[in-house]
């Protein structure tokens, strides 16, 4: 259990606002008083709630975390023993997490905003891809495959790739596109 799923119902209201205002506008083009305002709260209910928008921010970058890597790991315990079918299931449940991100990958977004190497958010978003990457080296280690570094590197690249390709250049094929890339390397690998 994590902070944000002990929220009061008017902090959860403002998590939910910001978190749909920091994605779809940017977190530097969003302030708290257009947060509190479209929350229904006052700006002291903001900052007690969650006492700066920095770590309105880390909430934000969390929540969405923990929905991928819930995703994922809900997949990847409904996944057969097949080594193959495992190491693939982050691109598996990667149609649905894209269709659902039309400004691509809220993790690069809020990377490419928080240029300082020691902001909490920053933190969140490096440990999100390490966390993928580490997912593919285990996975691939577990099924045996060859050079398995290198191809959850390959791998990592593949499924960020998509993402941008979707949201970006408005590639809706790049998901599947990447799905069988992938297939590919891991069937080569074992």
């Amino acid at each position: 259990m994590t902070e944000t799923d002990q929220l009061t119902p008017g902090a959860r209201r403002i998590l939910d606002v910001a978190s749909e205002l920091f994605y779809q506008r940017g977190i530097h083009a969003v302030g708290v008083d257009t947060i509190a305002a479209e929350s229904g709260v006052t700006k002291r209910t903001l900052y007690n709630r969650f006492g700066s928008k920095d770590a309105l921010v880390v909430a934000y970058l969390q929540t969405r975390d923990r929905r991928w890597r819930d995703l994922v790991t809900a997949r990847l315990d409904a996944t057969p023993d097949d080594p193959v079918r495992r190491v693939l299931v982050p691109f598996d449940v990667l149609p649905e997490w894209v269709s659902e991100s039309e400004r691509g990958c809220s993790a690069v977004n809020a990377f490419a905003e928080l240029p300082e190497p020691d902001h909490a958010g920053r933190r969140v978003v490096v440990a999100e891809k390490q966390w993928l990457h580490e997912l593919f080296l285990r996975l691939l280690t577990e099924a045996g495959a060859r050079n398995a570094a290198t191809l959850a590197t390959q791998l990592l690249s593949l499924h960020e790739g998509a993402i941008v390709a979707t949201s970006i250049a408005g590639t809706r094929d790049a998901a599947a596109a990447v799905h069988i890339a992938a297939t590919t390397l891991v069937e080569a690998a074992l």
